[in-house]
């Protein structure tokens, strides 16, 4: 199903991908793995820092038949949920997914997920799906106190292949979901999974520091609170960060 391409190194797999579309009309399911990704982006302008054959860094161009610009929260929720489900039978009970889109192992972040949509009409007409997981790596900048690896939480070494195909096939799976319409399912499964919800932590809004408790996630995506006076409130990415 999937047509994968492997580069030693690149700036980014979503950008080489993106532009790369833009030349030629790419098969369904493309995939593009780098071993070097020099500017690896995140979320909003964030980096993806990551060493060099150690981890996995790749994108993945999808076409879906119907999909609404105003279901893409589901998308996200497929994709945390296919990078959740391949790691399971490693982390287990350890593991969670960070809204929007992180995946933790405990309090630290192991993986994290880049989607860019095309939009026309209405209609989300291209996915490009970039995954970076922390694999083999274990040592991280400074400046990324929370990060760690599935090395570091397992003791053990992984095979870069057989994982990139774990994850391929699990978002087959999560697709089909996608396809057929499966939205209760999607958001069930996601909200189940979700890293701290229903314990109150603290947060804030670069303004101040408040305690919160995940309540759910709207169907825009945005994160939906109980303030510590009853209030409810909702928070799009970025307007908030954990503490």
């Amino acid at each position: 199903m999937f047509t994968i391409v492997k580069l030693q190194a690149t700036n980014s797999t979503n950008t080489y991908l993106k532009e790369w579309a833009k030349k030629c009309v790419l098969k369904n399911a493309t995939v593009v793995i780098a071993t070097i990704q020099n500017n690896g982006r995140g979320q909003q302008g964030e980096t993806w820092q990551s060493e060099a054959g150690k981890n996995l860094t790749f994108s993945l161009l999808y076409r879906f038949k119907k999909l609404a610009l105003n279901e893409q929260f589901y998308l996200n929720c497929a994709i945390s949920l296919a990078l959740y489900d391949s790691l399971v039978p490693f982390v287990k009970d350890k593991l969670s997914i960070k809204w929007p889109n992180d995946i933790m192992s405990d309090h630290q972040k192991i993986g994290g997920i880049l989607i860019e949509n095309t939009v026309k009409s209405g209609l989300i007409t291209q996915s490009v799906i970039g995954i970076g997981l922390n694999v083999n790596q274990l040592q991280f900048s400074n400046n990324l106190p929370n990060a760690s690896s599935l090395k570091l939480v397992c003791n053990q070494d992984f095979n870069l292949e057989v994982m990139l195909q774990n994850i391929l096939k699990a978002l087959v799976d999560k697709f089909e979901h996608i396809e057929s319409k499966d939205f209760i399912y999607l958001r069930a499964s996601y909200l189940k999974r979700l890293y701290k919800k229903g314990i109150f932590s603290n947060y804030s809004d670069g303004n101040q520091i408040f305690k919160g408790k995940i309540c759910d996630v709207n169907l825009d995506g945005s994160l939906l609170l109980e303030l510590e006076n009853g209030e409810l409130k909702s928070f799009i990415n970025k307007s908030i960060s954990y503490l």
